[in-house]
């Protein structure tokens, strides 16, 4: 083979190395420093929460080794008491969306005041109905959720906001996005309030939604159907996780607030900022990979902060 000691072209030259030089840093924007005064209704929110043992959740999972009907159906019902950490970090607080001038606003850009979150959730106690075996031990990790929270202090959307019989507008002030490991992506609108004392937190029932509101619901014996049995048990039977104070209620599904309930008995609360997000309000909306739409699609999600100042 000929060698004709030429360099070959393949081979990377280098530049003398020079050692690290430091760095000169210069503060273009307010991102990453200190939150200034005033977030809005997200102000609140920044910093670190933590909470032991008083997270309650519920889900309706495919079942595929289920009892044959009417002993069981294609699902179980799983419920976890857990221990939850939510960090708040500011971001900017005035974050530019371009636009032109509408008729009726002076303002022909946005300013978008933007908060990061990340959510961890580790089970304290599971179980599940039927029994599945796959309910899974104390300490397991069950979510991890990356996500922002936007506060829109000018160039709001509205929407209609329907209480009882009466319909209103609102403003669409805030905003939650949220990216799911299981391959979902959340966008969630809605606005914010603040009031004195403490929140009204309504019954929400954990019912399946679309085929009836709650037990009272008219011409439906809700006794008498085998499909809802699982959810039947943790009426009859409140699931307790690890607590046992007194008067504590339980985690039923014919209301799943009534634990926000008992905890706030007795604590004086002074103001409470209210963060309602809703993904059916206009454009927002949540994004599934294939396997979830196949299985078992989430098609909306409604949140709910009560951000209490405590006397």
């Amino acid at each position: 083979m000929a060698n004709n000691n030429q360099p070959d072209s393949r081979t990377r030259k280098f530049a003398k190395v020079i050692p690290p030089q430091p760095m000169q840093l210069e503060a273009l924007t307010n991102r990453g420093t200190p939150p200034p005064q005033d977030l809005g209704p997200l102000e609140q929110l920044v910093g670190a929460w933590t909470g032991k043992g008083t997270g309650w959740n519920m889900i309706a999972l495919p079942f595929q080794k289920a009892p044959a009907p009417p002993a069981g159906f294609k699902f179980r019902l799983l419920m976890n008491q857990y221990d939850e950490e939510l960090q708040f970090t500011f971001v900017d607080d005035d974050v530019p969306n371009r636009g032109l001038t509408r008729p009726g606003h002076s303002d022909f850009d946005q300013f978008v005041v933007t908060v990061d979150y990340q959510q961890k959730i580790a089970q304290v106690v599971a179980e599940d109905r039927p029994h599945s075996g796959l309910a899974g031990a104390a300490g397991l990790p069950i979510h991890h959720e990356p996500g922002l929270w936007l506060y829109e202090k000018n160039r709001r959307s509205k929407d209609d906001q329907i209480k009882g019989n009466e319909v209103s507008e609102v403003e669409l002030d805030v905003a939650r996005l949220a990216s799911i490991p299981h391959g979902n992506s959340v966008l969630a609108l809605g606005h914010s309030e603040v009031h004195r004392g403490m929140p009204t937190i309504p019954p929400v029932s954990g019912l399946p939604s679309g085929r009836f509101e709650d037990l009272s619901t008219p011409d439906y014996d809700f006794k008498s159907d085998p499909y809802l049995e699982p959810y039947k048990h943790y009426i009859n039977n409140p699931f307790m996780g690890n607590v046992g104070a007194p008067g504590f209620p339980g985690f039923s599904p014919a209301d799943m607030n009534q634990i926000l309930r008992f905890a706030n008995q007795g604590v004086n609360i002074v103001r409470t900022t209210t963060l309602t997000v809703d993904t059916t309000r206009k454009r927002g909306g949540i994004a599934n990979v294939p396997f979830s739409v196949r299985e078992a699609e989430p098609v909306s999600m409604k949140s709910t902060f009560w951000i209490q100042e405590l006397d």
